[in-house]
């Protein structure tokens, strides 16, 4: 017998029917080990975010070169992020094709060869070269890791154990913090932050190897049995019955589609079109926002607030981060209690708010630089800043790009929206540091504070809650908004325009 979608399993009338197979946070070890596992990615993203901005203190001294050249130092942050978009775009395909597990490998191995380059670098430009390698892993592993995740995880769980992966970037900024802080008086200072780097990837290339695949990309790929091994080590025999009965209508709808998608696909099929809008434009607010500005750049902001010591700039930095990674704490609860889009844009409203005290303190300091009340000022415009962005617009937008995509292009628009994150990261980083040079960084923080009111607007208009929803109920959803209405999604379209 067919399902309706108020039975499908995980979904909010599924569970209310049978409480008794509802699944807690903490309830399962295997799903928390596949979560760290492929979260180790998220700590490799987050180090190398934040490591770069201490590392570029001590190149500036050991390159004359770097220490001369504004767009040097941006090209040595940015280049990373022209490797992690074309690891991105690049990783939708392997996905796909090779699965979570093989992407999730391959990054490691590359992470860990541009660890070694960037550590042995004997000048600026094999440096370069050293950032574009880990740019490549890093842009894998950013768009696999949350697929990874969502795949394997029960819904009524989901956004949490996405978020994780989210908690693991933040951890790995606050990480890259503390070692950049540990090496600061270390001969080679600069080497060992950027080489240690490739630690988290060997660790993760080998405890990926006792990983099974994503369970829904194994059924999708016609190993039934394979899936269904994985499946039982996560639920109990009357719910995997059920998740199995739903992994086969899903696979069944598949089959009648399209064998082959193409990147054109996504954006001639208007409910794909729509939901890759929603994705790609969470993903784009998520950098022009301002936040790796602020993880980038912190210690350069700290030390134009007045605090010049390079120790003191990392210090306080290191606080930034540890509030960074304590805020998405707080998201990993918030996100399946409050909802993906209430949340959301609550995090705006208070980055709005920020960014204009952080606009304001550069603004006065300007005017009176000899006031010390207004670098503590933009260090507590920082630290807002962190306090809100973390626990909404930090996990949110990986959290929706996990669960938003039909199968059949969740590698596909995952790896394309993930592009989009990093293209966007390139653009904030390359033109930072030469926008706050042309009109000041007052008015460069004030640009963003109007960005971040486009982001507020986009998010309440074309953004749908998706909390609590099956991967089917979400597509639903999208059909809806495209279509028009049908007899069994009525509730749906009011679930998610919450």
């Amino acid at each position: 017998m067919k399902m309706t979608i108020e039975s499908q399993p995980g979904s909010s009338g599924y569970l209310d029917m049978f409480p008794n197979r509802r699944m807690s946070y903490f309830s399962n070890s295997f799903v928390i080990g596949m979560t760290l596992t492929a979260g180790i990615g998220g700590l490799l993203f987050g180090y190398d975010t934040g490591v770069i901005s201490g590392a570029l203190l001590y190149i500036k001294d050991d390159f004359e070169a770097v220490r001369h050249s504004s767009f040097l130092q941006e090209t040595i942050v940015s280049m990373a992020l022209v490797g992690a978009i074309i690891g991105a775009a690049s990783g939708g395909w392997i996905n796909d094709r090779y699965g979570r597990k093989k992407a999730t490998l391959l990054a490691d191995v590359i992470f860990t060869v541009g660890a070694i380059v960037m550590a042995a670098a004997p000048d600026p430009y094999v440096l370069i070269i050293g950032r574009l390698l880990i740019g490549l892993g890093v842009g894998v592993a950013s768009m696999t890791a949350p697929v990874y995740i969502a795949e394997a995880s029960p819904v009524e769980i989901r956004g949490g154990l996405v978020s994780t992966n989210v908690l693991m970037i933040t951890g790995g900024q606050f990480l890259s913090y503390l070692i950049n802080l540990g090496f600061t008086e270390v001969p080679g200072t600069w080497r060992w932050m950027l080489g240690v780097s490739g630690v988290p990837a060997v660790i993760q290339f080998f405890l990926m190897l006792a990983m099974p695949e994503s369970p829904r990309w194994l059924f999708m790929k016609n190993e039934q049995t394979k899936a269904i091994d994985v499946l039982a080590k996560i639920y109990d025999l009357d719910r995997l019955e059920d998740e199995i009965q739903n992994l086969s209508s899903a696979l069944e709808e598949e089959q009648q589609r399209k064998s082959t998608v193409r990147y054109m696909d996504v954006f001639k099929t208007k409910e794909i079109r729509l939901a890759f809008l929603a994705g790609a434009g969470l993903q784009a607010f998520q950098q022009f926002t301002g936040i790796n500005t602020v993880m980038y750049y912190s210690p350069t902001i700290v030390q134009m607030a007045g605090f010049q010591s390079n120790q003191l700039a990392l210090l306080l930095s290191l606080i930034v981060a540890a509030m960074n990674a304590s805020g998405t704490v707080l998201g990993i609860y918030l996100i399946d209690h409050m909802g993906r889009k209430k949340l959301a844009l609550s995090s705006l409203s208070g980055v709005f708010l920020s960014l204009i005290i952080l606009s304001g303190a550069f603004f006065a300091q300007s005017y009176n630089s000899s006031n010390g009340y207004y670098g503590w000022l933009a260090i507590l415009g920082l630290a807002l800043y962190i306090a809100f962005f973390s626990p909404g617009m930090g996990p949110v937008p990986w959290t929706v790009n996990s669960e938003i995509y039909p199968e059949q292009y969740r590698g596909m628009c995952g790896g394309m929206s993930a592009t989009v994150n990093w293209v966007s990261n390139l653009i904030v980083a390359q033109t930072f540091l030469s926008l706050a040079d042309a009109v000041g960084i007052g008015s460069t923080f004030l640009i963003l504070a109007g960005i971040t009111v486009a982001a507020f607007v986009f998010v309440s208009v074309f953004v749908p809650e998706t909390k609590g929803l099956t991967f089917y109920e979400v597509e639903r959803i999208w059909k809806e908004r495209a279509w028009g209405s049908e007899d069994n999604t009525d509730s749906l379209l009011e679930h998610g325009s919450a």
